[in-house]
Parts: structure tokens; sequence; C-alpha cells
């Protein structure tokens, strides 16, 4: 579409690494989608998948690692976090993930701010991640445009863009923009005049579709008809009106939560995740019916008026009413333990009752984020054909005294923690003192 020319000129270079077949036997596998199974098989060739299970045949030539005694599973897949736009070290040279020049910035991109060098992704990579979404900041009420990143060493942006899948919407309602933006005397200064900014911002991204789906029509008759002036900000919500986008909006209260799903049906447009979703087990039933994913922390509550209704057992209770579940990390230190963190999130729901395996408690961090960034035919489970993005761990990983042993991202191997040779984290960190003192 002419609409979205402009994606056409940020494509992804990324390129999967070497990778040689290889069999983890012998191992406990939580699959994402749900399933444990013990003693078990898995088979990778060619960057994907080949098979899993008790009974899998292996060829001539593949490289057996025997895992009895260890754990895998799909690599961990984080919906939010903010590396490479709030780089570290976290200084105001590296603070990219906000454009607060005004409420409505959907024009902006998130990957137009990513730096590949932040040393954070190599934390991440020891920590089992494989893939996640880059989002602007909060401070806004459409903040841009998110970009998905394979976890692998880049000089580039480009070189991390995971190839083919979608960019996302950032919204957010609440504290941050009625704050920020009522403290510099511009509005929203209240959740009402919030609201009203979404409202306004939708009609004229709804007139702006239409007058370029009348353009497509009248060219199609007439290749000489000219298109209408094109406006970035307006084209990032229109890509949304048309579902080319996926909508992740930052919303903590239920009373709000219930407000986005309203504007979503005013205006037509389907809300992929609600991310944070502080009070989301208010709501269990409204998330079912909307067909939203809730993207939540597993622990974080109080630091602001609109958090002090958090608990504990958010996750599961919204999991327990079939929706979409995601733990997320939002920090550039939880990433590197969001196995962990889905573990204090199930506990939680078993400590009031709920009857909670692993292998579901896996699916909120690997299965159920690839669904929401609508990757889940590539990614997230371990099934025949689906990308080798996968994780050797050391022992359960859902215990603290557990560490990722092997990192595989389409069957290369990007993390070994008995061979440090194998990621040496960013140029950054090749050159800080501290790298060349220990080397």
């Amino acid at each position: 579409m002419a609409l979205e020319a402009d994606a056409s000129l940020y494509q992804s270079t990324y390129q999967p690494g070497a990778s040689a077949p290889t069999a983890f036997t012998h191992a406990t596998i939580l699959d994402g989608a749900g399933d444990q199974i013990d003693d078990a098989t898995v088979l990778l060739a060619e960057g994907k998948v080949v098979a899993v299970g008790t009974n899998v045949a292996i060829p001539p030539g593949t490289k057996v690692v025997d895992a009895r005694g260890r754990w895998v599973t799909p690599g961990i897949i984080d919906v939010h976090s903010h590396l490479g736009v709030y780089a570290s070290p976290l200084v105001k040279s590296l603070s990219d993930g906000n454009e607060i020049s005004d409420p409505n910035t959907a024009e902006v991109w998130a990957e137009h701010s990513v730096w590949p060098q932040d040393p954070a992704f190599s934390r991440a990579r020891a920590g089992g991640v494989t893939t996640l979404q880059i989002l602007p900041g909060s401070t806004n009420l459409f903040a841009g445009r998110s970009v998905v990143l394979r976890n692998v060493r880049s000089v580039t942006v480009q070189g991390m863009k995971f190839p083919g899948a979608g960019q996302g919407l950032k919204m957010a309602c609440g504290e941050n923009p009625k704050t920020v933006y009522g403290d510099m005397r511009r509005a929203p200064s209240s959740r009402m005049g919030s609201m009203a900014g979404y409202r306004a911002a939708w009609i004229r991204a709804s007139d702006y579709r239409q007058r370029w789906d009348a353009y497509e029509k009248a060219k199609a008759a007439n290749p000489a008809a000219s298109p209408p002036p094109r406006d970035l900000e307006l084209e990032s919500m229109a890509a949304a009106l048309r579902g080319d986008i996926r909508v992740h909006i930052h919303c903590y209260r239920a009373d709000e939560i219930a407000q986005m799903f309203d504007l979503a049906k005013e205006f037509d447009y389907q809300i992929a995740t609600i991310e944070h979703a502080v009070e989301g087990y208010k709501l269990g039933d409204l998330f079912r019916r909307n067909g939203a994913c809730a993207s939540m922390w597993a622990d974080m509550w109080g630091y602001k008026m609109e958090m002090q209704d958090g608990i504990p057992e958010n996750v599961a209770m919204v999991a327990s009413k079939g929706n979409c579940a995601i733990v997320h990390s939002d920090s550039d230190d939880r990433i590197q333990q969001l196995n962990q963190d889905a573990a204090k999130a199930m506990f939680a729901g078993r400590r009031m009752g709920m009857e909670i395996s692993k292998a579901t408690a896996w699916s909120w961090i690997s299965g159920n984020p690839a669904r929401a960034l609508g990757i889940d035919d590539q990614t997230g489970t371990l099934a025949p054909g689906k990308r080798a993005d996968v994780v050797l761990w050391s022992g359960d990983p859902f215990s603290v005294y557990t560490r990722a042993d092997l990192v595989l991202v389409d069957g290369t191997v990007t993390y070994d923690r008995r061979d440090p040779s194998i990621d040496q984290g960013s140029d950054f960190d090749l050159g800080h003192p501290s790298a060349r003192k220990a080397s």
C-alpha cells in the first residue's frame, strides 16, 4: 500500500548464524504450548525444530547433547522492553525512549533510537531471552511504533530486526501522560483530557485513512491520480486502524482498562495487549470478551497511586479466566530473570489454591508473548518447523539456582555459560576498561 510505502525503507537485514544439527536428549521439556515431556529429545537442524518427543530418531552426524537432569524450553520472549532505547549506562545521551515534545508522537519509531551496543542485550541473552519487543516509553497518549528484535549481536538495528514481525503502536493512559503534559501546561492534564485526546486523534486518523482509501480506488482507474499529503503521525494510526500494526496500551487501573476497550470499539481496532494491567485480575472476563492479552509484572506494586491495588496473584488470576497472560520485564534487570518472575507468578497462584503447571507458566514467557506479537507461527513453542529458539537450562528453570547453559537463536549458539568466547557482549563492553583488564 502507498500508505505504508515508508516501511519498505527499513527492512530487516538479519541473517541466522551458522548452526549444526543438534539433539538434546533425556531432557525435561516445556514446549511453551502448555505441555511438559519427560525424558525426551529435541532435534534441531538448519535453524529449525525438526522433532520433539520421547521417540525421536537421531540422524547420523548430529551433535548429541546429553541433557539428563536438565530442562529444555523455547527461548524467552519479552513483549515489553526498552533495551537499546533506554540503554545502559542510563545517562542522558542514551535516554532515547520517549519523544515528549507532544502528547501524540505516533510518528516516531523505536527502532530509530535502538543502540545495538547496549550491554543489556547480552545480559538478557544470558537469561535465556531470544526475542524482545522494544517499545517507546509511556509518557505520550500515542508514543510511537515498536520493533521486534532477535537478541543477537549486530552493528545495526536492521541486523537485529525479526524478519516479517509487524510493528506495534504504543499508547498510554493514566498518570504518565496527565502528569507530564499537565505539568507542562499542555493538554492533557486530567484523565478526561486524555480520553478526549485519544478520540480526537482517532477521528483525524479515520479521516486520513478514508482519504487514502479513496486515492487507492481512484488510482486504479487513473494511475496519474494525485495522492493526499503524507502525515507520519496519522500514517501510524491509520495502519493500526487497518490492523497492519498491533496496538499495545500501557494501562494500570481496571476502570481505565475498560475505557480503553470501549475506545477500541468506538474506532474499530483491536488491542493486542494491555501493558502492565496491574488490576487485570478484576477484569478477567472483560479481557476474554475483547480478545486482548494482559502483559504483566510478576510482583511490581505500590510505587505510584495507580499501582496501589497490585497483587502478586494478578497473572495467575487473569490466566485462570482462560486469557492470554504474559509476564514481561519493562526493566534491564528483570529481563535477566524472567524465568524466576514466571515462577513467582505461578507460586502466587498456587498459594491461593490454583492448579498451575510449570508447562502452563512457561507459556506466559514464550507461547503467549509470541501470540501477542503475531509471530507464534514462527517461534514461542517447540514444534516441528518453527525457529530453533531454544534454551538448555542447568536444572528446573523455575529454581533460583538454575542458570541457562546454552541459548540458541535459529539454531545458532548465542550464549554458552561454559564458553565466554561465544558471547563477548557488545562493542561497548569490549571497549570498557573493566573488560580489557579481565582479558
